[in-house]
């Protein structure tokens, strides 16, 4: 079994296998994650059935591949289901067969059915015919477990988890899978033989987050800047037209989508609702209701709220490094980051970008401080002064009273303080407290990307994290 990390997922279906009842699974994710490869690893392509939806078919192709499934695992029917009771039908007919495969650990009939979404055409019976199916049948089934998966996470949760109709309180159990944090990156790397130093890491997580179909696109002969230009400035690059194509496969109408995330990413911090509204062109109602929850749901943005903001309604902020990435470089910016690498203008992004890292690896940083346990809250914050304000671009809030304010700096070298640099420091914590006086203790917090050298005035640090921290999985 060659995975990478998921060690709650695995425990997840480990424990499906063991259990003595009927078992639904639900995993999920956005596009690339690695949901596929993680049920077709764990089960090494092993199953008492397999099927896959097909993008942008209609509904007869959906049920010529379905039937092309049945034939393979056994059903001598040989021609294309009519509707999808009666492809679910013949399904329960080899499930129901003596000499069906069951998995060797538990015993159990497993049934994977992926990119489910799909499969749920215009004005087809998918949706009720798959409802029956398991409402009538599977769930008496001690001996079987049912997985199905989807990118298109939004449908899942609206049309399974969050159902009113059949699939209401049916599910028993689900997986919401995330991108690899910086250490399952490394250990990627490790384990396919890449020479690759820590800084490196660092920005491949910038500009690929922890997507693993990303990470698996790299070849370990080139550097790390050649992969960059190979795979997105490379216009035969295999993700060069990787965003484009992004949000057209999650959602069956994207336009909303990127205009509001398109908007979103235009201001660091995030924008609140009726700003989105305002500069995205798209209406303050249902449409724009549904792209943020989508959007939120498949972990391309967040929402949070601030001790300053909240009776004014949430923020929401991009959070995903590749879509920074390619909003930020995007018409033709530059044209080769080999040669752009190490000019100024990198130096910004880079800045930019490591506050995101930081932001995706909320928990690691948590444990550096030692409060794991601790619930908290994690915002930024604007000072509404125009001379002499500040802004913070993340504030951990706790609930042990401590507010982590928190500075991030990605560096070449050991940061080390200067005399100005300790000024801003006192000013963004002046300004937070007399602003919003938050009642309570407000720690400056460092968090750096190669380290912290102490000096004169590092008096005004009170806990400072290193990268170490960074990639603890």
């Amino acid at each position: 079994m060659n995975i990478i990390g998921r060690e709650r997922e695995k425990e997840i279906i480990t424990k499906c296998l063991e259990s003595k009842r009927p078992e639904f699974l639900i995993v999920y994710g956005r596009r690339r994650v690695g949901k596929t490869y993680l049920i077709r690893e764990y089960f090494h392509e092993r199953f008492s059935f397999y099927t896959t939806g097909i993008p942008d078919a209609k509904t007869r192709n959906q049920l010529k591949a379905f039937g092309e499934s049945l034939t393979y695992y056994g059903d001598e029917t040989k021609v294309i289901p009519k509707d999808w009771f009666e492809a679910f039908r013949r399904l329960r007919k080899i499930l129901e067969s003596e000499d069906v495969y069951r998995d060797a650990s538990g015993g159990k009939k497993v049934v994977f059915i992926d990119e489910v979404p799909w499969m749920d055409t215009a004005r087809s019976d998918f949706k009720s015919a798959f409802d029956y199916f398991w409402n009538s049948w599977g769930s008496s089934q001690e001996d079987l477990l049912l997985i199905v998966c989807g990118s298109a996470t939004s449908w899942i949760i609206s049309n399974i988890l969050n159902d009113k109709g059949g699939f209401h309180n049916r599910i028993t159990r689900q997986i919401h899978i995330n991108p690899f944090t910086l250490g399952e990156c490394k250990q990627f790397y490790n384990e396919n033989e890449f020479s690759i130093n820590r800084d490196q890491m660092i920005e491949s997580y910038m500009i690929f987050g922890g997507i693993p179909y990303y990470l698996n696109l790299l070849d370990n002969r080139l550097s790390p800047a050649q992969n960059v230009d190979n795979l997105i400035f490379n216009e035969r690059g295999d993700l060069h037209f990787e965003y484009d194509r992004l949000f057209k496969s999650l959602f069956k109408k994207a336009d909303n989508h990127v205009k509001v995330i398109e908007t979103i990413a235009g201001q660091k911090r995030g924008l609140q609702r009726v700003e989105i509204a305002e500069k995205s062109g798209v209406p303050d109602g249902e449409g724009l209701t549904k792209a943020l929850r989508e959007l939120e749901q498949c972990g391309f943005i967040r929402q949070y709220k601030s001790i300053a903001s909240s009776k004014k309604g949430s923020f929401y902020q991009v959070i995903d490094p590749f879509t920074l990435f390619c909003l930020y470089f995007r018409g033709g910016k530059i044209k080769s980051w080999q040669s752009f690498i190490k000019s100024p203008e990198y130096y910004t992004w880079r800045g930019y970008a490591f506050e995101t890292v930081c932001l995706e690896h909320i928990p690691q940083i948590k444990a550096a401080l030692g409060i794991s346990g601790v619930e908290s809250s994690e915002y930024s914050w604007k000072s509404k002064k125009k001379k002499g304000g500040a802004q913070i671009d993340l504030l951990i809030d706790r609930r042990d009273d401590v507010i982590n304010l928190c500075e991030m700096k990605c560096t070449d070298n050991a940061f080390e303080m200067t005399a100005d640099y300790r000024e801003n420091l006192i000013n963004k914590l002046n300004s937070f407290t007399e602003e919003v006086d938050p009642k309570k203790s407000v720690h400056i917090t460092l968090v750096t990307s190669n380290g912290y050298k102490r000096n004169e005035y590092s008096d005004v640090i009170q806990n400072d994290i290193g990268p170490d921290s960074l990639f603890m999985r």
